[in-house]
């Protein structure tokens, strides 16, 4: 049950660095990786982002180009973004997110802003629910409360994703168009 205890300790104290502590200066891949590490809980190494995938996700277009093999604060607050939704969603629905979050002219800073808040609320109300299983050895309960739970939040989060889609009904074409034109020229280059 202790770690049980460090576990929801880690919930309640462990959060991704504000905007303002981002480094405001260049990091290469390495730096990247190792800063990334402190940005998410992680269970395990295998949930540790590698090089090929900040790769494929700036090849998706999820996450911008590096600006000569170097990232920046918009970098890795994309990274992220990323690095925690990939976890219950999938890429093309976090490109619809990512799109219209940082559409018009909201900044990657007030989105990333956004992004802590709710992350910390979900956080937050996930350590108050775990509460309900403190000193209790009945994990199997408590894995079946969070599963359904999950489930029940997966669910909310697909049916706004799909009311997005359907209100921007060519965001998915103006997507593939954007990443043609994108693979057209870097095969030019």
């Amino acid at each position: 049950m202790e770690e049980i205890s460090a576990f929801r300790r880690q919930l309640e104290t462990h959060r991704p660095a504000d905007w303002e502590t981002l480094p405001d200066f260049p990091l290469y891949m390495d730096q990247v990786l190792s800063y990334m590490e402190r940005q998410t809980i992680r269970l395990d190494e295998s949930d540790a982002l590698t090089a090929s995938m900040v790769n494929n996700y700036t090849k998706n277009a999820l996450v911008p180009r590096a600006e000569g093999k170097k990232y920046n604060r918009d970098h890795l607050a994309y990274l992220t973004f990323v690095c925690i939704l990939k976890q219950v969603m999938s890429v093309r629905d976090m490109d619809l997110l990512i799109r219209t979050e940082l559409s018009d002219d909201r900044s990657v800073e007030n989105g990333y802003r956004a992004f802590l808040e709710s992350l910390d609320g979900a956080l937050s109300s996930t350590v108050q629910e775990m509460g309900a299983y403190e000193g209790t050895d009945n994990l199997a309960d408590a894995a079946v409360h969070f599963g359904l739970l999950s489930y029940a939040a997966g669910l909310v989060s697909r049916q706004y994703v799909a009311q997005l889609r359907a209100q921007t009904p060519d965001a998915d074409k103006k997507a593939e168009t954007k990443k043609a034109a994108k693979a057209r020229k870097e095969h030019k280059d």
